[in-house]
């Protein structure tokens, strides 16, 4: 069974940040996706940012140059450092992998991200 545990969240200040971490444990083979999603109240879930293990990244535009997606294999974590946060970055963040055999994909239970003055 593979699991998903992210923390980092909290509440913060206009301007501040926050790195998020997604612990993947469990019996997956390798990591080749991995993405940062959110819901925002009364949205629908959203990629924010994604990389492959060859390394390419996908930003959206609205957190282009203020977060950063990056991983460490042998802690087997993904992270996401978000900068400059705004009130608009409220949301539930979610962490998802995927291995080499895209039948399989995996979701983290999700982590709150307040920003608010």
């Amino acid at each position: 069974q593979v699991r998903l545990v992210e923390s980092g969240g909290g509440s913060v200040q206009p301007g501040g940040s926050l790195r998020l971490s997604c612990v993947v444990s469990g019996r997956i083979p390798d990591i080749a996706y991995m993405a940062w999603y959110r819901q925002r109240p009364g949205k629908e879930r959203e990629l924010v940012a994604d990389k492959t293990s060859g390394g390419n990244t996908f930003y959206d535009d609205s957190v282009k140059d203020r977060f950063t997606i990056s991983n460490d294999n042998a802690k087997a974590t993904v992270y996401l450092q978000m900068n400059n946060l705004k009130p608009e970055d409220t949301a539930v963040y979610y962490c998802h992998v995927r291995p080499s055999d895209a039948r399989y994909y995996y979701w983290g239970q999700g982590t709150q991200v307040t920003v608010s003055s």
